[in-house]
């Protein structure tokens, strides 16, 4: 990523958490999120890669940026209206 990440209203860790644990949880806290706020997901599950990619997708919301650091996945989401 060769910007600075993007601003987000809320964080959801999700570390040491295996499929499909990491998208439940994100799912849940998107749902109790107003359109327009950014989720910061942390996550080290390599499945969440595709996870989060087809979730954004297929409800709606944007995936903004995603970034893989020593073992560490973070993702940036945007919810959708």
């Amino acid at each position: 990523m060769p910007t600075a990440p993007p601003d987000f209203d809320c964080c959801v860790d999700a570390l040491g958490l295996l499929c499909p644990e990491p998208l439940m949880v994100v799912r849940n806290r998107v749902r109790e999120m107003d359109a327009g706020q950014v989720l910061h997901v942390l996550a080290d599950d390599p499945s969440t890669k595709r996870d989060f990619t087809n979730f954004c997708h297929f409800m709606g919301h944007e995936l903004l940026a995603q970034r893989e650091r020593e073992g560490r996945l973070e993702y940036w989401l945007r919810k959708g209206g």
